[in-house]
């Protein structure tokens, strides 16, 4: 009877322990197991460490690449909004141009005529307009005149031999340079001062 209740309870402590595994019951009965099971798994986390800190390379690399790529953008969008006026800017400077070769033929007397009056003045404020226009799209004039020859902004076109200034100054300006905010629209065309 006691063989009885004793199997009776191994039995049951059998039925117990199903589907635990082995070496939570007896933790020597799978030494060498265990022992060839811990170094699979430390290869297999040495091998997941190393995928994971690859991944994470990947990753950063992907991250600093897509935030150069948007600077990228985000300054050539930058450059389209202030330079977007350059080629028109460039075409309407001839307009300018002769605006003040107009303004500069009128002779003087007939500034004053009552008859002329009205245009001379409508010419001059559609120049001053013009030049309004101008400086609200950043386009600026170039100063050349009585400064020494720069070539980032001034086309020297002829020599003029003087005494009275430094070799190398602009003397004469014979068509006017623009620049649109830090870039050169068109170069001054100037004459040049040398030695006689």
């Amino acid at each position: 009877m006691i063989e009885d209740n004793k199997q009776a309870a191994d039995e049951a402590v059998a039925k117990e322990l199903e589907g635990v595994p082995a070496d939570m019951i007896d933790p020597d009965a799978t030494g060498a197991e265990d022992a060839e099971e811990k170094d699979d798994l430390s290869t297999a986390l040495e091998a997941l460490k190393s995928d994971l800190d690859a991944a994470k390379q990947e990753v950063l690399y992907a991250r600093a690449e897509s935030q150069n790529v948007r600077r990228r953008a985000e300054k050539d969008v930058a450059d389209a909004r202030a330079y977007a006026a350059t080629g028109f800017a460039r075409d309407i400077l001839s307009v300018y141009d002769n605006l003040v070769r107009a303004i500069e033929a009128i002779p003087a007397e007939l500034h004053d005529d009552p008859r002329l009056k009205g245009l001379v003045t409508g010419v001059e404020a559609t120049q001053r307009e013009v030049e309004k226009v101008f400086g609200s799209h950043g386009i600026s004039r170039i100063a050349a005149h009585g400064l020494l020859l720069d070539p980032n902004q001034h086309q020297a076109m002829l020599e003029i031999p003087t005494e009275e200034h430094e070799p190398g100054t602009v003397v004469q300006e014979m068509q006017s340079g623009w620049m649109i905010r830090d870039r050169l629209l068109r170069p001054a065309m100037v004459g040049v001062a040398k030695k006689p």
